[in-house]
């Protein structure tokens, strides 16, 4: 991990391997945004002229590199851009500063050492600088630049494995001193340490990532940051009678586990329940998915990733709210044993579900987790899951969808994702869309109608919640992995999509403000 710091040290004096600038579009050039005063001072007032001679705009995402002025210490100033010029000159958006942050961090892997000097004159920058610095410089390298067996020992080898990530942050700019800002800079890095380690979880081999390797990394955290862990294996699954999460399950060599993480506060006055999809692989099972559908099923258990990392991380602040997390993990393999096509299942609830389609998964174990959940009354539930490829055609890749069966719920819930920077839509929950479920075998079927399908699959999940309780849906099929090049502080693979999202919301009941 990133080690992060809020540097007593000036932008002309400190001893780094590049500075970091921040440069928005302006009608006429590049404009320097705050922060940068001491670097532009260093080239004699020209730093603007010099990177538009260099073709720099200050459009979002660019990025220039130039040798740094005499009066520097690092020997590098790499500019980045923040976008249009904001109405106020300090009135930077977070995100674009967490964005830009991001996109230098990318740049300097392999450095020692870099200064952020991006606008931080108010608590809220700094911490947006320092979160996307240190989601920036994510690498998941644990299956890279082993041993060479093969090469001859006395050789060396060319290849020194992949290019680390960058070293340390030192953020310029803000008030090292000020308990507000030492208390930003210590919830982002708690914060990124979780999405960081969400983002391991779900770009971890299916081989090493299954059921039981995921409960027992969930056990593990658990321990050190003391939230209390409890694992039904499949015994207790069969006594519970939890036929969702079993059904999913039981073609797998690998059983399925269902995976509570409890933190308590002592002052505490509203529980937030949290349930996360975990198809550890989705390989469809006995309804196969076709050729190019298989290969990322490894991210299908983002949902219970994001889940996991944000129980820990309200845990990591000492939030003072109630958040119980429900991990419904199961690896869906087809298999002599696998449920079928046509198979009824008696859920958790006691209800029975005719399986229309054994690829329709995560809505069975999800559904049983609700039930849990609900049995223990908290203030609200919000499941998080890589739930549909129909809300990825509704909503593209980078967005997640949201429904609820309280209004006020979901636009609250909206609310703080756009707050904190992912990007999300409040969806709808068409009572007509109910129908197509019904089954002249089971209470209900696994699939309804193909148009709308991601709100069908809200549908299906809205009737395994308590009576009373707030729910929210956040499908993140679309933000949870990403397939491009990166952007920003948005790596190639897993993201950690809604884990912001998740913590904010805690945040926010803690305070008493629960929407």
């Amino acid at each position: 991990m990133t080690a992060l710091t809020l540097s007593t040290a000036g932008a002309a004096t400190l001893r780094a391997d590049a500075l970091v600038v921040g440069v928005a579009k302006g009608v006429k050039g590049p404009v320097l945004a705050p922060g940068s005063e001491a670097v532009d001072k260093a080239f004699d007032g020209k730093l603007a002229a010099v990177l538009a001679t260099l073709g720099a705009t200050g459009a979002e995402g660019e990025l220039t590199k130039l040798p740094a002025a005499s009066g520097l210490k690092a020997p590098v100033v790499v500019a980045v851009g923040l976008g249009p010029v904001p109405d106020k000159e300090d009135a930077y958006d977070a995100e674009a500063l967490r964005r830009a942050a991001g996109t230098a961090a990318r740049a300097l892997s392999g450095s020692k050492k870099a200064g952020f000097a991006l606008p931080a004159g108010s608590v809220e920058d700094a911490a947006a600088v320092a979160e996307g610095a240190l989601l920036g410089s994510y690498a998941f390298t644990a299956y890279q630049g082993g041993e060479n067996k093969l090469a001859p020992k006395d050789a060396k080898s060319k290849d020194s494995g992949p290019k680390q990530p960058l070293a340390e942050v030192a953020l310029l700019g803000g008030k090292p001193r000020d308990k507000a800002y030492k208390a930003a800079v210590e919830r982002a890095l708690a914060l990124v340490e979780e999405i960081n380690r969400a983002r391991d979880l779900i770009n971890t081999p299916p081989n090493d990532l299954y059921p039981e390797s995921f409960a027992a990394v969930a056990a593990t955290a658990g321990k050190e940051h003391g939230v209390k862990v409890q694992v039904l294996d499949e015994k207790a699954l069969v006594k519970g009678g939890y036929g969702g999460i079993l059904g999913v399950g039981q073609g797998s060599t690998h059983g399925p586990r269902l995976v509570k993480l409890a933190y308590t506060h002592p002052k505490a006055e509203k529980t937030l329940a949290l349930v996360g999809k975990g198809i550890t692989y989705d390989s469809g099972g006995i309804s196969l998915k076709p050729a190019g559908h298989n290969e990322t099923m490894k991210c299908d258990m983002s949902g219970a990733a994001a889940v996991f990392a944000a129980v820990v991380t309200a845990a990591r602040l000492g939030l003072k709210v109630n958040v119980t997390g429900w991990l419904a993990l199961a690896e869906n393999m087809p298999s002599g044993n696998a449920t079928r096509p046509g198979d009824v299942l008696r859920m958790y609830s006691g209800k029975t579900v005719e399986v229309l389609n054994t690829d329709a998964e995560g809505r069975l174990v999800l559904a049983d987790a609700l039930t849990r959940a609900s049995e223990e009354k908290p203030d609200a539930i919000v499941d998080v899951a890589t739930l549909t490829g129909a809300m990825v055609m509704a909503l593209g890749s980078r967005t997640f969808g949201i429904m609820a069966n309280d209004d006020a719920f979901r636009t609250s819930v909206h609310e703080i994702a756009e707050e904190v920077g992912e990007a999300s839509w409040p969806m709808p929950l068409p009572a007509d869309l109910r129908k197509g479920m019904d089954s002249p075998t089971a209470d209900m079927a696994n699939m309804g109608e193909r148009m709308g399908g991601g709100l069908v699959a809200g549908l299906f999940l809205k009737e395994f919640v308590g009576e009373g309780i707030a729910w929210a849906h956040l499908d993140i099929a679309g933000p949870a992995y990403h397939e491009g090049a990166p952007y920003g502080y948005t790596p190639k693979g897993g993201t950690g999509s809604a884990v912001r999202t998740l913590v904010r919301l805690a945040e926010r009941t803690a305070d008493g403000d629960l929407g």
